[in-house]
């Protein structure tokens, strides 16, 4: 069976107002836990790095005010 290369277009997609308003909600919904998994792992990788590389905002002297500073 010989291959044979065939180029595809696509030129319209039918599909009632209705069908594509309720495919964008469930679209929509789907992506509140995506973003929510997105954010844990972002976090999850920003504190990893924060303990990696240490030095948190505690050792920085905002004006004089905090702990050794007589204070």
């Amino acid at each position: 069976m010989a291959s044979s290369d065939r180029e595809v277009v696509v030129v319209d997609i039918k599909i009632p107002f209705f069908s594509m308003v309720i495919l964008m909600v469930k679209w929509a919904i789907a992506a509140i836990p995506a973003v929510m998994i997105l954010f844990f792992i972002g976090g999850l990788m920003a504190t990893v790095v924060g303990m990696i590389f240490g030095a948190g905002w505690h050792h920085w002297n905002w004006g004089g005010v905090g702990p050794g500073t007589g204070m």
